[in-house]
């Protein structure tokens, strides 16, 4: 049996902003404050995630907020044209004298001093406990990624702006926020409304398989459901919630998956790097939506 329209309709509202502004508005000034040991860098402070990107639902507590400095950058130039690649080099000569690690300690030190003791350095970010009107948030200290098309000089080059973090191991990690969240919305304008709302619902049928055992934790992203839902057609989205998910999860159901698209545009949406979502992953998703949607009393 089908799930009913007006459980899907339940599914599809946001929760009201209030929290998450807050939070934003408490952590933001804390970050372009000019007496951070940091100010010089100008840091671009912006949301992301289900916050950012207006598809977060009740279950969702932490604000995901990015603290990005162009001032230092990685880049893939090394991929380009030899002739490239050795403009580049000489334009760009050694290292950047703040590194990534640096931006990270002044962050995590500058948090501390602002917000207290609670605050503690990640894996990827730094975490500030709730507290006065502000939920649990994350800061993800970031320097610029460019992911080159072409370099003649300074004045002549083409590339897409990334953000890039390091994990301790040393692993780096590249995503496209922006474009991510920049897409959503015109895709949310191509269908009418229906996109952020969809998401939604996919998020909140996944929370409910969660809570009752039907899901593991961890198997379905946000960023990864929205990446998926990113792909189907617009003409999909509309009418019902039970004709929008039928057609999207069809979709993607039968779709060639290897080439499916992250929301940014940029990743493919599954693979073995670390931010791809595992094809194994994405597919115990969809059998247990099935099985909900057929299986629903």
């Amino acid at each position: 049996m089908a799930i009913p329209e007006n459980q899907l309709v339940t599914w599809s509202h946001q929760p009201a902003p209030g929290p998450s502004r807050d939070t934003y508005a408490a952590v933001k000034p804390a970050l372009i404050d000019r007496s951070s040991p940091f100010a010089d860098k100008n840091p671009d402070v912006f949301l992301q995630g289900s916050y950012g990107n207006d598809t977060n639902v009740a279950r969702d507590s932490d604000v995901d907020v990015v603290s990005l400095i162009a001032t230092t950058f990685a880049h893939d130039a090394y991929t380009l044209k030899a002739e490239q690649y050795q403009a580049f080099q000489r334009n760009y000569v050694g290292s950047a004298a703040y590194s990534y690690q640096q931006y990270k300690s002044d962050v995590t030190a500058w948090l501390t001093k602002k917000f207290g003791a609670g605050v503690k350095s990640g894996k990827k970010a730094v975490f500030i406990p709730a507290g006065q009107n502000r939920r649990d948030c994350d800061v993800l200290p970031a320097i610029e990624y460019r992911y080159y098309y072409s370099f003649i000089s300074q004045a002549e080059q083409s590339y897409a702006s990334g953000i890039c973090f390091y994990l301790p191991d040393g692993t780096q990690i590249v995503n496209y926020p922006k474009q991510h969240s920049a897409n959503c919305i015109s895709k949310h304008q191509q269908t009418n409304s229906w996109f952020k709302p969809t998401v939604r619902v996919y998020k909140n049928m996944r929370n409910y398989m969660v809570d009752r055992g039907l899901l593991a934790d961890g198997v379905a992203p946000s960023y990864f459901i929205e990446g998926m839902l990113y792909n189907a057609p617009n003409h999909m989205f509309g009418k019902t919630f039970q004709d929008t998910f039928v057609a999207t999860f069809n979709f993607v159901n039968e779709a060639d998956r290897s080439q499916l698209k992250c929301a940014n545009g940029i990743h493919l949406l599954l693979g073995e790097t670390a931010v791809a979502w595992r094809a194994a992953q994405c597919q115990v998703f969809l059998d247990a939506l099935r099985k909900l949607w057929q299986e629903w009393q």
